[in-house]
């Protein structure tokens, strides 16, 4: 079977490999969809942390299950997606049942040799379907359970203002589930194209540009209170740092992006709104259900994030052109 391998920063090159075959606990599915996310594009510029080389790419996948060992309720030809964060199942994380920070985990596409080939094998544990969804939507749950996780980590509560900084597909997910939780979003960006999407597509209110005086606009939108609700989901060191100073009297900041560095803050200015910083790793099989609910009941159309679509055969002719800002990608998805 085909594959496409990261080689090093910068480099692609397909290759061959034998089909798996069904080892117990285990699923063979295969690829119909890979979408193309962030952690993609860092690990080809080679600005993914926890990451090595060379690495098979891809964890936004949907499919045709073909064979599965010991998942109940999951049958040969079902169209499904997985939780791409393989844990351990031992560790205190994954007791306490957060299995998307598992000290051990193993994240597909990552840590270890992800989606882009014709068949995978993966736990037949990190199956997930919802009947009535297309291809496309079960490849797209993945970075919208993200954002749901953020917005549960945040626990945004209803006429609250969320401002969430950057307006990429993680960042579009967080406004989506922070808009069904009852959030006031506000949207900010450098990017004017992506603004003009969160308006145009997403019906957010509210949106700034980072380039110009973004403090006064937000503090003239939330009538000098700042955003109970921060979320970051740049993974720019800027950004990060930036949105200290935009948190309301006792809000709460979540981290969905990362970034290398350290993160550097005032001491009395945090300690005096009784401020809440936290980080937001991965999602959960509950964050999972809740994205696949919404998809179903059309509360999210996520169809419309998908702007440049290729065929596997091209992925490695066209994946640069995914990093300039000017073709206005929002998100690239792979037809295999």
């Amino acid at each position: 079977m085909k594959i496409l391998t990261c080689n090093e920063p910068g480099t692609f090159e397909y290759g061959e490999v034998e089909k798996p075959t069904l080892e117990p606990g285990k699923a063979i599915i295969k690829i119909r969809r890979i979408g193309i996310c962030g952690t993609d594009l860092h690990a080809f510029e080679g600005t993914q942390p926890f990451f090595n080389y060379p690495r098979v790419l891809g964890h936004e996948l949907s499919g045709e299950l073909v064979e599965v060992d010991g998942a109940e309720g999951f049958a040969p030809g079902d169209l499904v997606t997985i939780i791409p964060y393989f844990n351990c199942g031992e560790c205190v994380a994954c007791k306490a049942g957060k299995p998307n920070c598992c000290a051990r985990i193993s994240v597909f596409g990552v840590h270890e040799d992800g989606g882009m080939k014709e068949y995978i094998s993966v736990p037949s544990s990190a199956l997930v379907k919802q009947e009535g969804l297309s291809l496309d939507e079960l490849a797209l749950a993945e970075p919208l359970a993200i954002g749901a996780h953020g917005v549960r980590r945040a626990g945004v509560q209803p006429g609250e203002f969320v401002l969430v900084m950057g307006a990429g597909p993680i960042g579009l997910g967080v406004m989506e589930f922070a808009r069904i939780a009852g959030g006031k979003v506000i949207a900010m960006d450098i990017n004017e194209d992506r603004l003009a999407f969160c308006r145009e597509v997403l019906g957010v209110e509210h949106t700034v540009n980072a380039k110009g005086d973004y403090r006064k606009e937000i503090d003239e939108i939330t009538k000098g209170a700042f955003a109970e609700n921060v979320i970051d989901a740049t993974g720019s060191s800027i950004a990060i740092h930036n949105g200290f100073e935009l948190m309301a009297h006792g809000g709460r900041y979540v981290l969905v992006g990362l970034q290398k560095g350290e993160i550097k803050f005032s001491h009395p200015d945090f300690h005096k709104r009784e401020s809440t910083l936290m980080s937001s790793r991965n999602a959960t099989k509950a964050d999972f259900e809740h994205v696949l609910k919404a998809l179903k009941e059309k509360k999210v159309k996520a169809g419309s994030y998908i702007t440049h679509t290729v065929e596997f055969d091209e992925v490695k002719a066209n994946f640069t052109s995914w990093l300039d800002p000017s073709n206005k990608v929002i998100k690239a998805m792979v037809h295999n």
